[in-house]
């Protein structure tokens, strides 16, 4: 999972179903579907300047918000491309190792945060975490000059939300689990108590010492030209973790 600062070339459960691992929700087939149709287009049919007009006006630059190009419509796409663009880059990729790790994730965590929100909830909650990354990008990278772009931030929201019940009791991963849909509606704990449990800490290790590991190594695994912007992960994993309680459809366990 990662994402890419890229330099353009100029109910109730169903037990007689499918185990949910197999049946995945059909917003994730969707939106995993548009974001590969895109790389295909973008990386195999489209000639260089009709994609580099697609990174110019849908990546995420923070060159626009300098003052005196911020709202004066002089940046492509004028003003609306100022605020769709906080969502838009992450339909964007710039390389096969990129896209297949996103979609990996996707699969995994957002799968299991759709289960649980619905289709309308959970795309609201991923436009929010890719939202809330591009911001962070923002500020730690405030006119830079390379537009960013791919789906981590809003992942990151995914793995945020998923910690929150996953591992709870019935949960997908608890210790006493469930198997069928009703693992992803069980209810979640407030968050200081999911907090001290020992499996949620050790997965918020390492998801933060793994992009530790980015900020100070960061490789090209993103395609060519490309580096990670770690930033925009922290900024849509705190973003899903303070959303989480305000779309979480299914009241919480008190203790």
């Amino acid at each position: 999972m990662n994402h890419h600062v890229f330099e353009p070339e100029r109910g109730e459960p169903d037990q007689e179903g499918p185990e949910p691992v197999f049946n995945l929700p059909k917003v994730v087939i969707w939106l995993a579907g548009i974001m590969i149709a895109l790389f295909v287009l973008q990386a195999y049919v489209l000639p260089t300047r009709l994609n580099n007009q697609i990174i110019v006006y849908f990546a995420f630059w923070p060159e626009r918000y300098l003052p005196g190009v911020l709202a004066s419509g002089i940046a492509p796409g004028g003003i609306a491309a100022d605020i769709w663009t906080f969502v838009t880059y992450a339909f964007l990729h710039g390389g096969v190792t990129h896209i297949a790790f996103n979609m990996l994730w996707m699969i995994v965590f957002g799968s299991a945060v759709a289960r649980r929100f619905g289709t309308l909830r959970f795309l609201v909650f991923s436009a929010v975490c890719a939202a809330g990354g591009a911001l962070m990008h923002l500020a730690t990278h405030f006119g830079a000059e390379a537009p960013m772009i791919g789906a981590s931030a809003a992942i990151s929201g995914h793995m945020a939300a998923a910690v929150r019940f996953v591992f709870e009791l019935g949960g997908p991963l608890g210790v006493i689990r469930r198997t069928d849909e009703a693992a992803y509606r069980v209810p979640a704990a407030p968050l200081l108590h999911s907090l001290a449990d020992r499996q949620v800490i050790t997965f918020l290790v390492a998801w933060f010492g793994l992009n530790l590991v980015f900020g100070l190594y960061s490789t090209p695994l993103t395609g060519a030209g490309g580096t990670i912007a770690w930033e925009a992960h922290v900024g849509g994993f705190l973003t899903g973790l303070a959303l989480f309680p305000l779309i979480d459809p299914v009241p919480r366990r008190r203790y």
